[in-house]
């Protein structure tokens, strides 16, 4: 039987359509052999492995309903997310777009979306006056606004990149 284990990273968090909050345990069974979900070549984009968990919660592997809907719920959070990083860039919010960061970041690295997780921990970091790495301060709101509004329109492209791969997999282009 499988069980679930105790560990963090074996938690699934996804908001439903009405916003409440579900978190998923993957349990020992839900483990997946490499390249059985017949994804398009997604490059470094998708972390196959992550992702595959996800796609063993489908009960049916034809229609994948679970996972299309966690998946494009995600689309429609990530297009709000953007916008308010950009309502608050136009306010010079730091600390907003620092959570904002945060949120699309564990969101991303849930589904196993690479770069728009390694994109938007950079904003995080950026929002916080720290450099890229979190490691160094940065004390120029000026500086952390332009890092962040190039990095804001990089990591809106690889979310278009990838959404374009996913709605592919679920035949909805």
């Amino acid at each position: 039987m499988a069980r679930a284990t105790d560990h963090p990273e074996d938690r699934v968090s996804h908001v439903d359509h009405t916003g409440s909050p579900i978190q998923i345990e993957l349990t020992d069974g839900m483990q997946s052999e490499e390249g059985s979900t017949g994804l398009p070549e997604a490059g470094d984009a998708i972390d196959t492995a992550t992702f595959e968990q996800i796609l063993e919660m489908d009960e049916d592997e034809d229609e994948r309903e679970f996972s299309k809907s966690i998946v494009f719920d995600f689309f429609q959070q990530a297009e709000a997310t953007f916008d308010k990083m950009d309502a608050a860039l136009e306010t010079r919010d730091l600390e907003q777009l620092s959570q904002l960061g945060h949120f699309l970041k564990g969101s991303s690295a849930t589904l196993g979306l690479t770069k728009v997780k390694d994109s938007c921990e950079k904003i995080q970091h950026f929002g916080a006056n720290k450099d890229e790495t979190g490691t160094r301060d940065e004390p120029d709101d000026d500086v952390c606004l332009k890092r962040l509004r190039k990095t804001i329109e990089q990591a809106k492209q690889e979310f278009h990149d990838v959404e374009k791969v996913l709605r592919r997999f679920y035949h909805d282009e």
